[in-house]
């Protein structure tokens, strides 16, 4: 990593944690709705334009996820007191550094539930599920990563980059995982659920990938339209405004931070390919409540259809922008870069 580029990572740290304490000693004192909101307009504004002071993609796609996206729209719940860093009136304000931790940071805490089993590779057991077909933990998914990325720089396959993506998003979310949940002594929820084995559309996007986000985007985008919605077009066309809602969102979004990576005009391929899928996950919802619940076919048939269906127009629609500019190489030797500058500072110390 390069030395202005690592003080430029710095500093924008300090600015991040100067706004959560804004937000938290002074927006916290403000009653909660359209004025607390107003209060938090300069963070949403300081947020968005943070990852402009940085030109390295992989430092710009971590800040565009973690604090453009998941932590303003925190703090857009947190304006209403929703989501994670709001507290009810009854009970004490949680700590600064746990604020801190929960805006910043893509985790979840994990609720407490009695029949919930103990942890089997790192990742903890469904009550709802027999058992976890593929219990990887964070150190077996780095070495599957490394490799990965072997294999990838010999031949850019497809199936090498969606590995390379899936698992570069869990490592990442899994060091931030460790670091805060180390730190408050707390136990945090996975952040994706086995993706490669999704059976559905609705099932991989809802269940499995990406959970932070999806959590995210249900909170702030899906039961507002939802509530909205049902007033005057019923249960079944709220669902569905929902959901489109989710996925248009979710495309601007992921423009947003391709944008901050790329630093050239959007293509707008990647709103499209949410667009698609959105359109997709309606027709199966729809498909499903025509044929019923109980129609239900073995998993090896609509799990390599649905994992197939995503790769397949990943390629067509969301990675093009990313490899046009080269992103994959340069967030790779980033990393190669971040491994030189820990082990130059290994050896000083």
């Amino acid at each position: 990593m390069e030395e202005d580029e690592g003080k430029k990572f710095i500093k924008a740290w300090i600015i991040i944690l100067a706004s959560l304490c804004y937000s938290y000693f002074i927006t916290s004192k403000i009653p909660k709705g359209i004025l607390r909101f107003i209060s938090l307009l300069p963070i949403f504004s300081l947020f968005t334009l943070l990852p402009l002071s940085l030109s390295r993609p992989l430092t710009n796609i971590l800040f565009g996820g973690f604090i453009v996206w998941l932590a303003n729209f925190k703090l857009l719940l947190y304006a209403f007191n929703l989501g994670p860093l709001s507290y009810d009136d009854n009970d004490d304000q949680p700590s600064l550094l746990r604020f801190i931790f929960l805006a910043a940071f893509p985790i979840k805490i994990k609720k407490v539930n009695p029949s919930t089993k103990s942890q089997e590779g790192n990742l903890v057991i469904s009550p709802n599920k027999k058992e976890v077909v593929l219990p990887l933990n964070f150190w077996s998914k780095v070495v599957i990563f490394v490799i990965l990325e072997v294999v990838y720089s010999y031949n850019k396959n497809m199936v090498a980059f969606c590995g390379l993506m899936y698992l570069a998003i869990d490592i990442a979310f899994g060091v931030c995982d460790f670091l805060v949940g180390s730190t408050l002594g707390i136990e945090l929820e996975p952040p994706s659920d086995e993706p490669y084995l999704s059976t559905s559309l609705q099932d991989f996007w809802g269940r499995r990938w990406n959970l932070r986000v999806t959590d995210i985007l249900r909170h702030t985008v899906y039961k507002p339209v939802r509530s909205t919605v049902v007033k005057f077009a019923g249960q079944k066309w709220a669902q569905v405004a929902g959901v489109m809602a989710s996925f248009v969102v979710s495309g601007l979004m992921h423009e947003l931070v391709y944008y901050y990576a790329t630093r050239v005009t959007p293509t707008w391929e990647v709103t499209w390919f949410f667009v698609l899928h959105g359109v997709c996950v309606v027709l199966e919802m729809g498909v499903k409540r025509g044929l019923g619940r109980k129609w239900k076919l073995h998993w090896a048939v609509p799990g390599p259809l649905t994992v197939g269906f995503v790769m397949i127009t990943g390629f067509w629609l969301f990675f093009p922008q990313l490899m046009r500019n080269e992103v994959d190489v340069k967030a790779t030797q980033d990393i190669i870069d971040f491994g030189k500058y820990l082990k130059e500072l290994v050896i000083r110390g």
